[in-house]
């Protein structure tokens, strides 16, 4: 079987033409603007839940920092709708590159740094040196702490890519080792096939879960300079 295992983290194209701006829009039909008095289930279902989310995001942050809610609800709800859809058959997921998560993360932690430096100038600049510091450890911790300041939005990136693209892998192995079992061993094909099954459910939440995690730790990041 040679079959390349990162064929569908190539991004697709249309006569030469990449088509990832076409599927980067696609989750924001997911979520329509209510035109009706009377939402129907589906509509209330959503709101519900986009309101349940962003009290919790929101319950830390002063008045500055809730400036940002609809950033953040709009966050969570583009990278876990991507994500789900992500894991049907034949579809790209855009969260699985690199540069485009580094693209969410950079501005947003760049954003956050900035307000920080802007009303919070003292402070900011005090969590390069803490308190009670030796004098000889004054500029290792300073470089230390420079490198990690700035190591934030590359975690957040590697973060979301590396949790997408191993759970995409391991479906594709199990998927993959499930057809060639068929026709050797239907027992053994049978249970490759409730593992290929529950993984898939544990990818349903691991896609939400990555989408929270991210957009949290985007919260923190604005919490600690607001």
């Amino acid at each position: 079987m040679n079959e390349n295992l990162f064929a569908s983290f190539i991004t697709p194209t249309i006569v030469g033409i990449p088509i990832v701006i076409f599927i980067i829009m696609i989750p924001s039909i997911l979520f329509p603007s209510p035109t009706r008095l009377i939402n129907n289930r589906l509509t209330s279902l959503q709101q519900w839940l986009i309101q349940l989310i962003l009290k919790q995001l929101m319950l830390i942050h002063n008045i500055k920092g809730r400036t940002w809610s609809l950033m953040l609800i709009s966050l969570i709800l583009f990278i876990g709708s991507t994500n789900l859809l992500g894991l049907l058959p034949h579809s790209f997921t855009p969260t699985t590159q690199l540069s485009m998560n580094l693209g969410m993360a950079i501005p947003l932690w760049a954003a956050a740094v900035i307000k920080g430096f802007r009303h919070k100038t003292k402070a900011s600049l005090a969590h390069f040196l803490p308190q009670g510091t030796p004098i000889p450890l004054i500029p290792m911790l300073v470089i230390i702490e420079t490198i990690s300041l700035f190591i934030q939005p590359m975690a957040l990136a590697v973060r979301l890519t590396a949790n997408i693209t191993a759970g995409h892998l391991l479906m594709h192995l199990i998927g993959g080792a499930t057809l060639v079992l068929s026709s050797i061993s239907p027992t053994t094909a049978s249970i490759t096939f409730i593992i290929l099954t529950l993984l898939t459910i544990l990818e349903f939440a691991v896609a939400l879960i990555q989408a929270y995690v991210f957009t949290l730790l985007v919260s923190l990041y604005l919490h600690d300079n607001t």
